[in-house]
């Protein structure tokens, strides 16, 4: 038997007298284009701020990728580039494995500026494309403009797929209006069980149109971790705090997942998360414990 804090289980051969470790199944969230990636990935906002601490948020990056976490997720904002540099470090002789995600400021984001923005984090992250190129948060420039940039890139083999992010049910309608807008791969937002405001309109709007919904800061940015309610859950169900945040989220159709840890031990709890998987009862029991809004509400950014 595993503790809470472990990812996979152990069994035991007898036939050879030896045990062995069984990765947990990875779940996966399908693409517009029909594309597979890991439901599960890895954040990397915050990381780079501390040099003591490179070699370690490397490594964890490393062993993401052996464990199935090969989805991970940055920007050209995550330290002004700093975040982009140490990928390239991490994904170096294995870039072929991941599924790389950046993304643009809003004020980059016209249609030359795109472009020039994409090919500074392709250098960078030290590889010739990104898997899925994002706007960030919706600015002033209008978004024909980027879209457009976005095409182009795509048809210059610059990036694969293509979306944005921080965009509420509204920003959505006017996207789907803009040229190019319906083939949006994902939409990237604050989602957790203390952040249920994508629930009432937006969650609904993607999955009605096939659009994952990628949730970023999925543990609070910590917080939920330390929560006392979801301390005494998680304790009676035998996982951490962390993994139950996670799981309830993991549960849900068309929705990404991607907590940032730059610590190895960390990544194998978040990992976790896949064995064990909520029932019914207990994600009944979450609702009650943090209830979601009634009626549309703003979508919240941090």
């Amino acid at each position: 038997m595993v503790g809470p804090h472990t990812a996979g289980w152990v069994y035991f051969d007898t036939a050879v007298a030896r045990c062995q470790r069984v990765q947990p199944a990875m779940k996966t969230v399908t693409l517009p284009s029909g594309e597979t990636v890991p439901a599960l990935g890895q954040g990397t906002w915050q990381m780079a701020g501390d040099r003591s601490r490179r070699a370690e948020e490397i490594a964890t990056l490393r062993l993401g990728l052996d464990l199935g976490l090969t989805l991970i997720d940055t920007a050209e904002m995550y330290g002004e580039g700093a975040v982009e540099e140490l990928i390239a470090e991490a994904l170096a002789g294995r870039r072929d494995e991941a599924f790389l995600v950046s993304k643009v400021y809003p004020h980059n984001a016209s249609r030359q500026g795109t472009v020039a923005a994409c090919e500074r984090s392709l250098k960078r992250l030290q590889t010739d494309r990104l898997d899925l190129y994002l706007l960030h948060w919706r600015g002033s420039i209008p978004l024909a403009e980027t879209i457009e940039a976005f095409v182009g890139l795509q048809k210059a083999g610059k990036i694969r797929h293509y979306g944005v992010s921080n965009f509420d049910a509204g920003d959505m309608q006017e996207l789907w209006k803009v040229a190019g807008g319906p083939a949006t791969a994902t939409n990237q937002v604050l989602y957790n069980l203390a952040r249920r405001n994508a629930e009432p309109e937006l969650l609904p709007w993607c999955r009605k149109h096939r659009v994952p919904l990628m949730a970023y800061s999925p543990i609070e940015q910590s917080r939920l971790a330390r929560n006392a309610k979801l301390t005494e859950f998680a304790g009676r169900h035998g996982m951490t705090p962390t993994q139950a945040a996670l799981a309830w989220l993991l549960a849900k159709d068309g929705v990404i997942v991607i907590p940032k840890t730059g610590r190895r031990d960390r990544l194998k709890e978040n990992l976790g998360a896949l064995e064990r998987p909520l029932n019914e009862s207990q994600l009944a029991e979450l609702d009650r414990l943090f209830p979601p809004p009634i009626g549309p509400q703003a979508l919240e950014m941090i």
